[in-house]
């Protein structure tokens, strides 16, 4: 299994890394999702992006929602070989339920030569006032917003913090319905990275 992410590319450094937190349940991982990473890597800047898996909270439990581990492994085997992305299990260790305001400052802590960004659909911006310490978050920390069909941009692009990729690919693809095909006997192989793919057909995942 994976372990705790670490960057190879900036070891024991002073290089300033800008690196996209891309925070999901990830159940599992698909071409949706990589598509999004592809594009915020190649087109906002940003050096790495890092898949934080987001760990099960002991207060919802789900009966889809596989274990921590096995979903980190599936992000791990998508991004393999690509030095631009990560798999992180940083939240596995943190206090639950995790808020992002103290991963963000656990992970300054531990790397303060990166500058870290979040990366966010327009959907997850809209309840962004709801999130613990959201003030601080958005004062300290930049946001890059990939839009889902209907955002109004002019929203928020007034505010220094807040990015919108205006151009990034609009993904229709979700993993409920990844996961509900694969209930039903649908063959999906093309809706997932290859090894992702392999892996969840190995362990008989979502049948």
């Amino acid at each position: 299994m994976s372990h705790l992410v670490t960057d190879i590319l900036a070891p024991k450094t002073n290089l300033r890394l800008k690196v996209g937190l891309y925070f999901g349940s990830y159940n599992p991982i698909h071409i949706g999702h990589l598509a999004i990473a592809n594009y915020m890597v190649e087109f906002t800047g940003i050096d790495q992006l890092w898949f934080v898996v987001s760990p099960q909270s002991p207060h919802k439990k789900k009966n889809n929602l596989l274990d921590d581990y096995q979903r980190l492994e599936m992000v791990h085997r998508a991004v393999e070989g690509d030095d631009r992305l990560r798999a992180s299990n940083i939240e596995f260790n943190l206090p639950k339920p995790s808020y992002t305001v103290d991963t963000l400052a656990y992970l300054k802590d531990q790397h303060p030569n990166y500058d870290f960004v979040i990366l966010m659909g327009s959907d997850n911006l809209e309840n962004f006032h709801k999130w613990k310490n959201f003030e601080s978050i958005l004062e300290n920390y930049g946001i890059i917003v990939y839009p889902r069909p209907g955002f109004d941009a002019s929203k928020v692009q007034e505010h220094k913090n807040i990015v919108v990729a205006g151009e990034a690919p609009l993904m229709e693809i979700s993993s409920s319905f990844i996961r509900r095909a694969i209930r039903d006997g649908k063959d999906v192989r093309h809706f997932l990275p290859p090894k992702t793919w392999e892996y969840l057909e190995e362990m008989n995942f979502y049948k």
